[in-house]
């Protein structure tokens, strides 16, 4: 029995495993339970570092908007860039009635908004705080060694000779050149009006309007027929990149990449035309448009400023001034078209003007002394402006802190904005700021002309407009031309009154009108 009892236990029962054995850490572990583990350190790690990076930017923008009306908060990375997609007046107007000084973020650039006159007029009198920038693309489309983004000495040796090219004698030049073309386009608005009696929105075609009459009066003929056609259907693609928002980056497809290219284009044809201009000059013909008086002028007695202006300098200034004219002056034109056919008494007023001055012959060319004789026009053109200024507002980028105000100081980098709108609709400069009255300008004891700081279509301060004259003189001659030769009706849409704003403003339907041949009296 003992015997069979020790044979027992030692076949049928198994040996207890020592508690120092290795057999638990021989068992494999499946593969997936690790990959998990590691993806859940990611995910982990990357989440607290975004968080992290969000706190930072709402933090940052907090920090630097202060007690600043704006959201208290700003959407993470993109900020108001939806918004700014498509902007409207309404909200424009919103921002800017929230508080003299308000701020926004797009894009994580932070941008101060300026509302009042006061605060708008510092910015564009603070070359020492803040410089031009349009907007984020514009160094990448105007090149950044273009003389609209200049200071200091250099910007004043550019303004000291574009003086010269806006005296009286100087723009006597132009005259005849603006008179001509805008005549040859009117016939063929009447042309195509009898083809197609229909209301045909104008936009574009004041546009291109605008955009030969200032390639001519800018170059002359130094420009072939071709070239400025293609200038003038490519530049179309410079205004939209020029809009205060767009995607930042130039790539293939994106509005910024199509502007380069066509500034590209139109750069090789405005060099042409410099280089052309110099030597026309030179084999002793008189200036028959821009360039030509800039290389006149240069070679003057009189004249002590810079005189080695490249090809590509003068080409760029050339390129400036086709943004101005072709967008701004249009915006001004469209509306003077759409103010007098909505206000006939007006338009009576300037066409009794015009034939009085005329002596009854609309064939005859308008000459600057014409114009001096015509207050009324001078006074419709300025009003019309102000109602609708072209440009509500110019970006400009701080270069150090800015101590805009007693109590906030507006951070390097940053983008600032003057808005004009308010100056130029402020109720206690501009009785009925909504109403468009030319006679408050015929006043010399007006608030209006008492006024003349508010008076920001052009800007202010060293980066003023330098073609005053020369825009509100092309805005002024077509529509008197326009007046004597052809009558015209808007068609009024929902939209008519609502703007769309690109780079400047817009009749969100295009402005819808209708020509026909004006008899002679």
């Amino acid at each position: 029995m003992a015997s069979f009892i020790r044979q027992f236990t030692s076949s049928a029962i198994p040996p207890i495993p020592s508690s120092t054995s290795n057999s638990f850490v021989d068992i494999p572990i499946p593969s997936f339970i690790i990959s998990n583990s590691r993806s859940a350190t990611w995910f982990y790690t990357t989440a607290a570092i975004v968080g992290t990076l969000l706190v930072l930017e709402q933090s940052v923008y907090r920090f630097k908007k202060k007690h600043l009306p704006g959201d208290s908060w700003t959407i993470p990375i993109i900020g108001k860039f939806a918004d700014s997609m498509k902007p409207t007046m309404e909200g424009y107007m919103k921002q800017w009635n929230s508080g003299a000084l308000s701020a926004i973020s797009v894009f994580n650039i932070f941008i101060v908004m300026a509302s009042s006159n006061e605060y708008a007029r510092k910015i564009l009198n603070s070359p020492a705080h803040a410089e031009p920038c349009l907007v984020h693309s514009a160094k990448q489309i105007l090149m950044p060694d273009n003389w609209v983004f200049l200071n200091g000495k250099s910007h004043v040796e550019y303004r000291k000779v574009l003086n010269t090219l806006f005296t009286r004698k100087a723009l006597s030049i132009y005259i005849s050149i603006q008179d001509v073309i805008a005549r040859q386009h009117f016939s063929q608005w009447l042309a195509d009006a009898q083809k197609d009696p229909s209301p045909q929105a104008i936009m574009m075609t004041a546009r291109n309007l605008n955009m030969i009459t200032s390639l001519r009066v800018f170059c002359g003929n130094h420009i072939p027929e071709h070239g400025a056609v293609e200038i003038s259907e490519k530049y179309w693609d410079i205004t939209q990149a020029l809009e205060l928002v767009n995607f930042p980056l130039a790539l293939p497809g994106t509005k910024v990449y199509r502007a380069i290219q066509a500034r590209k284009a139109a750069i090789k044809w405005l060099e042409l035309a410099a280089s052309k201009a110099k030597t026309a000059i030179a084999n002793g013909c008189e200036p028959e448009c821009m360039l030509d008086e800039w290389v006149r002028e240069l070679e003057a007695p009189g004249y002590k400023g810079r005189k080695d202006f490249s090809d590509r300098e003068m080409a760029m200034v050339v390129f400036s001034f086709l943004f101005a004219s072709q967008d701004a002056m249009s915006s001004g034109l469209i509306y003077g078209f759409q103010h007098l056919a909505d206000h006939p008494d007006i338009l009576a007023k300037i066409r009794e003007e015009q034939y009085r001055i005329r002596a009854g012959d609309v064939e005859k060319p308008i000459t600057l002394e014409m114009l001096d004789q015509m207050p009324y026009l001078k006074a419709f053109v300025k009003e019309s402006m102000r109602v609708k200024p072209p440009v509500t507002m110019v970006p400009y980028r701080t270069t150090k802190a800015f101590p805009i105000s007693n109590d906030y100081t507006v951070p390097v980098n940053s983008m600032v904005i003057p808005s004009f709108y308010n100056s130029l609709h402020d109720p206690s400069v501009f009785p009925e700021h909504d109403q468009l009255i030319p006679d408050r300008w015929l006043d010399p004891n007006s608030s209006a002309n008492t006024n003349p700081r508010n008076y920001l279509v052009f800007g202010s301060g060293p980066h003023k407009c330098v073609g005053i004259e020369y825009a509100t003189i092309n805005i002024g001659l077509v529509l008197a031309n326009a007046s004597v030769l052809m009558n015209w009706e808007h068609h009024v849409t929902p939209e008519s009154d609502q703007v769309q704003i690109i780079a400047t403003l817009f009749p969100k339907d295009g402005c819808l009108m209708k020509f026909t041949p004006r008899p002679r009296p």
